[in-house]
């Protein structure tokens, strides 16, 4: 499959786009409040305020985000919130499905697994912190950092592991 780079910059900044408008809707589903939308990295080159979110465009094409009210989040039921959390998952596999055997589909399928591990701030990260502080009944520091700490340090290890064997 011969990609083109033009093509790689374009379904990478799609799928991170849709992955993010997952998560935006599905937290305006949940009545969660979204307070800024933006593509992209570093310098911000644009901005517009529309109905109380502010969205963005930075100068580098490397990344989306959603940033929403946390503490409304928090206090949603705990499906609402693996929902608003996992929504932008959802879309990955959905578009992955539907490109399947193409470029997009694939790079569309990574992004869905990738943020899954419960690597910090990944999607699976945050949804393995909500379901915890669900079973803990509260917050743990010990059981939190160990959470965050761990998926790092297993994936040193196996760096370690690969480059001297």
């Amino acid at each position: 499959m011969h990609v083109s780079a033009i093509n790689a910059i374009l379904s990478f900044s799609a799928a991170l786009v849709l992955h993010e408008m997952g998560h935006f809707f599905a937290a305006r589903a949940c009545r969660v409040p979204v307070i800024q939308a933006g593509f992209g990295w570093g310098p911000r080159l644009f901005g517009l305020r529309v109905r109380k979110v502010d969205y963005q465009l930075h100068l580098l094409p490397l990344g989306a985000y959603v940033r929403m009210d946390v503490s409304t989040l928090q206090k949603r039921p705990l499906f609402q919130q693996l929902f608003v959390l996992l929504a932008g998952i959802v879309v990955n596999l959905i578009l992955a499905a539907a490109a399947w055997g193409t470029f997009f589909g694939t790079l569309n399928l990574v992004l869905a697994l990738s943020n899954l591990f419960p690597f910090y701030q990944q999607d699976g990260w945050k949804s393995g912190m909500v379901i915890l502080r669900r079973v803990l009944k509260r917050r743990s520091p010990l059981v939190e950092w160990s959470f965050t700490l761990y998926p790092g340090l297993m994936g040193l290890f196996l760096l370690i592991r690969v480059l001297c064997c």
